[in-house]
């Protein structure tokens, strides 16, 4: 079946459909990543995103649910050069076709992404429409017209429920802006205990779980579109060590004080190199984000900046001057992708062990809510 992929500027790519025959709408990005497709389609920071693969053969090994990195994909649209429909992989349990059909999601192969990507990286993220239908070009161009940007993502791909991964460690809350497993993973492993609270929860309730820190996720979308979330960083900046991860470093950079602005056309792809200032070591790292925090904003407020991106220079780290907080744009739990900055969990840890030595007059705010205790209770059941 023929599929279309038309741009805001009138372009139009026209290839095989091998999702489902459906139309969808959204802001067209691309990914350089040469493996890790499915970890690209289950992550909810490409929430309301068509997204290019640039590698040219995908699909070749498969869907494996354990290798999820969220409950279902909430891509709108997914672009290959070639579909690969018959996966050789001992661990597949499906096709990528398959996937996207089981939950609505339209896909186009055979198109030149080579072209579309380098029209991205000279012109700017720009809004698509990707479908499976007949209509006139000028039909499609009038839906296209009348689309808007998704401004709820957050709210999407939260979740809507506090639960509990328990551990014999430190407490760690993890807001949820549209996390990834990946984190979830790493603070698991460390032994943490960790508690999984909406985005909306406020700094009162955040307070009632008795944190020994507060870890910010990554999510979608604008980091403006969720002000909520940075009246409850900014409550809460100086009582908690916290950590943020991509959304949530632009939201603690908000909540100092900082300013955010969006890319031209994003970070997106496993191999970005990343220079932390104080070593001047370079990591390389997974990326996936549209905004960057603006370097002119941080100069007056408490925040230093701590990482730089060696391609072009924006801000890729932060930390506070005075309180036990620090964020980095990147994902040092992502997987696949480079191990080299996991040790920032430990810097978390350790981050939260010195303030408790030297906190020793504050003890642990309050017990669970009983509301909050139900909860946790049959999230572990």
């Amino acid at each position: 079946m023929q599929a279309r992929l038309l741009l805001e500027d009138g372009t139009l790519f026209t290839g095989l459909s091998f999702g489902a025959e459906t139309e969808m709408a959204g802001e067209v990005v691309f990914n350089t990543g040469i493996t890790g497709y499915q970890e690209v389609l289950s992550d909810p920071s490409y929430c309301g995103q068509i997204v290019t693969m640039t590698y040219p053969l995908i699909g070749n090994y498969g869907i494996t649910r354990d290798d999820f990195e969220s409950i279902r994909p909430f891509i709108h649209g997914f672009v290959v050069r070639r579909h690969e429909p018959v996966p050789s992989n001992w661990r597949a349990q499906y096709s990528l076709g398959q996937l996207l059909k089981e939950y609505g999601i339209p896909g186009i192969s055979d198109i030149d992404t080579r072209m579309l990507t380098r029209k991205l990286r000279h012109y700017g993220t720009m809004r698509g429409l990707l479908t499976t239908g007949n209509e006139k070009l000028e039909e499609l161009q009038e839906r296209l017209t009348a689309t808007s940007l998704m401004r709820d993502q957050v709210a999407r791909t939260s979740t809507k429920h506090v639960f509990s991964s328990p551990g014999n460690g430190a407490r760690i809350v993890l807001v949820d802006f549209g996390a990834k497993s990946g984190i979830l993973r790493e603070l698991t492993k460390r032994g943490c205990d960790v508690v999984v609270v909406p985005h909306d929860t406020t700094a009162d309730e955040i307070r009632r779980l008795a944190p020994d820190g507060i870890q910010l996720s990554n999510g979608p979308g604008d980091p403006k579109d969720v002000p909520h979330a940075v009246a409850m960083i900014k409550e809460l900046l100086g009582e908690y060590p916290i950590f943020g991860i991509c959304l949530g470093h632009q939201l603690f950079a908000l909540a100092g004080g900082a300013d955010t602005t969006k890319l031209k056309f994003g970070h997106r792809g496993g191999n970005h190199p990343v220079k932390e200032l104080a070593t001047d070591r370079c990591y390389i790292t997974s990326q996936n984000h549209g905004y960057t925090v603006l370097e002119s904003s941080v100069s007056g407020t408490q925040l230093e900046v701590t990482h730089i991106n060696n391609n072009d220079k924006t801000i890729e780290g932060l930390k506070h001057k005075q309180h036990p907080a620090f964020s980095v744009q990147y994902h040092p739990e992502a997987a696949p992708g480079p191990f080299d900055s996991s040790y920032l969990f430990d810097e978390f840890l350790n981050m939260i062990a010195d303030y408790k030595a030297n906190n020793p007059q504050k003890p642990r705010q309050a017990l669970l809510s009983e509301t909050l205790k139900g909860e946790l209770q049959y999230a572990q059941k």
